[in-house]
């Protein structure tokens, strides 16, 4: 009975351990299995990168013109099926020079799931993507940042870039001038900062782009993309 006792506390430690491991993978915004996943760039200069996530939504105008008022690029992480039902959206942030990103085809959590499925999330929106005219390197984005072993093992075998971020300033905030604070906060040379500003009539995020970008400029940084940032040379506005 003592050995029995002994045997199932051992499986519990262990069932326990593997779900804790796993738990932190699907949710570690640094590390994954296979492939290379991106955060953060090390550098000394001061430019941070401005990802904008799902779409394109009822507002990308609006926040294309905001983007053009600030004079400055952005990544966009975009939805296959969005691009599918708007794409003269696609076109527009494609035309106006802004980094288009693979944010999956039905925005769905890419954990236990199959190769076939991630296969076909990842490639629809690939489609879709080149179908808006953008022609650069299509890094991804895990819908809500997670992630086990089938997606980033299919990304690496496929070369792919997972890009994350380090700057979450909607997190517990919901006005436009605590997104600010955050962002200016806790943002370092390069930072990838995340927002969502698609959709929701007034949004705080939308809102918050203008500020950012005065205060962030006004200390000295600038905006690249997310490939402009890995590449480490950069070529958005002072």
């Amino acid at each position: 009975m003592r050995r029995w006792t002994i045997w199932a506390a051992l499986a519990l430690v262990t069932i326990l351990v593997v779900l804790a491991g796993g738990y932190f993978l699907m949710n570690s915004r640094t590390y994954q299995l296979a492939g290379q996943v991106v955060d953060r760039v090390e550098t000394n200069e001061k430019m941070v990168a401005l990802t904008l996530d799902d779409g394109p939504g009822e507002h990308a105008g609006e926040v294309l013109d905001l983007l053009t008022a600030a004079d400055i690029p952005a990544t966009f992480y975009l939805n296959g099926r969005d691009l599918a039902a708007r794409p003269e959206l696609g076109r527009a942030i494609a035309r106006a020079g802004h980094e288009i990103g693979n944010h999956t085809y039905n925005h769905r959590r890419m954990v236990l799931v199959s190769s076939a499925t991630v296969a076909d999330e990842v490639e629809r929106t690939d489609t879709e993507i080149r179908r808006t005219g953008y022609q650069g390197d299509i890094t991804f984005r895990p819908p809500y940042g997670k992630k086990l072993w089938t997606l980033p093992k299919y990304l690496s075998d496929h070369n792919r870039t997972t890009v994350t971020w380090d700057v979450e300033p909607e997190a517990g905030n919901s006005s436009a001038d605590a997104i600010v604070a955050a962002t200016v906060d806790r943002v370092r040379p390069g930072s990838i900062i995340l927002l969502h500003t698609m959709f929701g009539s007034g949004s705080p995020s939308r809102a918050a782009i203008g500020p950012i970008v005065d205060k962030l400029r006004a200390g000295g940084y600038r905006f690249v993309t997310v490939s402009e940032l890995i590449d480490g040379a950069g070529s958005g506005k002072p």
